[in-house]
């Protein structure tokens, strides 16, 4: 193994570094007159190893910002126009701050301490003005308590062992043992009095004694509920289900004093995500999956008039699965977060009249925009909304979209929408400075006659910097191939695995969706179950073989492969079937599948293996499915060079998959490696291991295709 590998740097170059320390911006949060919004920043330094944080409050139409340092990090959102609440934790104590704005000139006040709450887990925080009530999700114990929850904590730590009893799954989830503490809904007041703002000190958890948790572990959030004046709208995992076999979660309706809880779902269906409030409060909207046991079904708009007691969905044929929704103002129109051939957009669609009975029908949805991916998209007064859109350039910026007044008469009239008549509206260049000079490809659509017979696969090319057409066989290349299985690349930053960061050490980036990835119809993603080593595999053989016809530029014999969790298990899939004709030089494996059919059993969610291979592991159908396109059976066949690494905290795909990996190909005396990272989950988060992430795959690929190689 070479020992003077060394990183590529340099003005145009977008090292790995460079793109650890930019700044990263999450999406805003606009005020409810919608003149200033707030974007909570984090930007690491290595200088210090340390995360620095702050909130850039932005002045909304001339994109004027004022940053606030948050020393100590913690959540922010608004109470009124002027006040922005911010949560605080410092010597094992939680607090609300609140901290007063001005806007001639834009700037702030001192913090004043509105009052401290009795745990210090609080986090997803929404605040209803109209009620005067604050509610957030905390971890609590069986009693529903969180006024009980310090003293029982200290209490299960000093319990004389470690020992953790489990009579079901879910047993561990994600990184995470399972303990006796779940997540609640906790409501409390807030208000002002005599000009100060005061938390309350009476606490009122709305899932108290039902058995339900919400937010919905493990990435469960804000979005997971929602206020009205009177009431919340939450998602929750059917609590009569076992949670590892099933996905169905419900949508409930419950008043701020824990009354009056209402399921609003038929109790049949799979899961739900994103309910709102429309703003006239006489209806709600979720998300909902058709199939219990489907994390990748096509998600549907579903909307509950709460006054006639009718639920109806309104995208019942359209073939596109939305990520989230939000009402417009007027409770006329439903924005629909959504991905489309590998973007991420926004559409617009009308709510139509309540039926008189629960019903399915398709209102004709309308995309806004047609690039990069949005993310925070919302509506403020004046017909405009503010959201984050991110690209393969560029990690979040702040937007304005302007127009979407005229926009909803048009669609209200059925007439077509000029998207020409909405402004798009760049706020912010946070991460201007940062990439200054970098040579960056915006990435190549191509599309190619795949396995699938009614439709074109989708994949980008992104060239590295100084790339020339017509100097043939100068640059090597590498095949990106993504996790999920249902996912796909989009046009969207990734400090993860950046298609940018591969090009800038000199690699020609082919990111191929095959089948299985979303946004281009459930048909197609549909289309990997049961198939995991058939029509992706051959989608990728296909679409890799047309590059490099299409781009002779790439040196042929120096072209190498990377892929994550379900791109893991390809490679391993591709070690172990040479005679497709990849002809790769070297594999990275991060996280993936060695034995599809063991993982069955040791996977955290087995539902969702269930579902991909057509039952329980030991189910013939399953069975024989996994068996047939499981890598540990190609073992004998190995013999390309292999780095593999895997997080200790992967509960998703245990390290053994890759501890397995890496011992047959050392017992095959294959060239390998193996990285491991004890503190890490299904992905690498902390910033000094991703850089060392970084170093030791491209230093993999160099040994066998760089620069010595050329």
């Amino acid at each position: 193994m070479a020992t003077d590998f060394t990183l590529s740097e340099g003005a145009n170059v977008l090292s790995p570094q460079d793109m650890l320390t930019l700044p990263q911006p999450g999406v805003p949060l606009p005020n409810d007159i919608g003149d200033l919004a707030i974007v909570p920043i984090s930007t690491y330094s290595f200088q210090d190893r340390k995360s620095h944080n702050s909130l850039s409050v932005i002045a909304l139409g001339d994109g004027h910002t004022y940053d606030i340092p948050l020393p100590d990090g913690g959540d922010a959102f608004w109470l009124d126009s002027r006040t922005i609440a911010h949560i605080v934790t410092r010597d094992n104590i939680q607090s609300l701050y609140t901290i007063p704005i001005s806007t001639f000139p834009l700037s702030s006040d001192l913090s004043s301490h509105a009052g401290s709450f009795p745990i210090t887990t609080a986090s997803s925080f929404r605040y209803s003005p109209s009620a005067q009530r604050l509610v957030f999700s905390a971890y609590v114990y069986p009693d529903g308590l969180v006024e009980t929850v310090k003293e029982q904590d200290t209490a299960y730590e000093n319990r004389g062992n470690s020992g953790l009893v489990y009579d079901e799954t879910f047993d561990r989830q994600w990184d995470t043992w399972v303990g006796p503490k779940s997540k609640a809904l906790i409501g409390v007041s807030l208000a002002k009095v005599d000009a100060k703002w005061v938390l309350g000190e009476t606490y009122v958890n709305v899932l108290k004694g039902t058995g339900l948790s919400s937010p919905v572990e493990p990435f469960g959030d804000a979005h997971d509920y929602d206020l009205s004046q009177t009431h919340v709208i939450f998602t929750a995992k059917d609590p009569q289900l076992p949670k590892a076999m099933h996905t169905r979660q419900n949508i409930y309706l419950v008043a701020h004093d824990g009354k009056d809880l209402r399921q609003l779902t038929s109790g049949i269906q799979g899961a739900t995500h994103s309910p709102v409030f429309s703003p006239s409060g006489d209806k709600v909207a979720w998300l909902e999956l058709a199939h219990d046991g489907s994390e990748s079904d096509r998600a549907k708009v579903v909307v509950y008039d709460l006054k006639e007691n009718v639920r109806f969905t309104i995208t019942e044929d359209w073939d596109r699965s939305p990520d989230s929704i939000i009402f417009s103002p007027s409770s006329a129109l439903i924005y629909a977060t959504t991905g489309d051939h590998a973007r991420i957009k926004i559409f617009a669609l009308a709510v139509p009249p309540t039926p008189s009975s629960n019903t399915t029908q398709t209102t004709q949805p309308t995309a806004l925009t047609s690039s990069g991916s949005i993310s925070g998209f919302t509506p403020i007064p004046g017909g405009r909304a503010t959201f984050a859109l991110s690209s393969l350039m560029s990690p979040n910026e702040v937007y304005e979209l302007s127009g979407l007044d005229t926009a909803e008469q048009d669609i209200l009239s059925g007439r077509k929408v000029d998207v020409k008549a909405t402004a798009l509206t760049r706020l912010t260049s946070f991460s201007s400075v940062g990439l200054q000079g970098k040579d960056l490809s915006p990435g190549n659509d191509f599309w190619f006659k795949g396995t699938a017979n009614e439709q074109d696969t989708h994949g980008y090319v992104i060239t590295p910097p100084g790339f020339e057409r017509g100097v043939n066989g100068k640059w090597p290349a590498v095949l990106l191939i993504h996790g999920g299985p249902q996912s796909a690349w989009f046009d969207q930053w990734s400090t993860l695995w950046n298609p940018n960061v591969f090009a800038s050490q000199g690699y020609v980036v082919v990111a191929i969706n095959p089948t299985g990835s979303t946004s281009f119809g459930q048909k197609f993603t549909d289309g990997i179950n049961k198939n995991w080593g058939g029509r992706p595999i051959q989608d990728l053989l296909i679409g890799w073989k047309y590059i490099l016809q299409e781009y002779p530029e790439i040196d042929q014999n120096r072209t190498v492969a990377f892929g994550p969790s379900y791109g893991g298990y390809v490679i391993n899939w591709i070690q172990g079937n040479p005679e497709l004709g990849f002809g790769f030089k070297a594999l990275v494996c991060h996280d993936g599948i060695f034995d599809t059919t063991y993982v069955s059993y040791t996977t955290d969610e087995l539902f969702f293996n269930n579902h991909e291979w057509g039952g329980r592991p030991w189910d013939p159908v399953a069975f024989e499915a996994s068996r047939k396109y499981n890598p540990a059976y190609t073992v004998a066949k190995w013999s390309t060079p292999q780095l593999t690494i895997h997080g200790s905290k992967d509960y998703r795909l245990p390290e053994s998959e890759g501890i397995a990996v890496f011992h047959a190909l050392q017992q095959l005396g294959v060239p390998s490696r193996l990285l491991i990272f004890p503190d890490e989950n299904h992905c690498v988060l902390n910033t000094a291991n991703s850089l060392k992430w970084h170093y030791e795959v491209f230093r993999w690929f160099d040994q066998f295709v760089g620069r010595s190689q050329a």
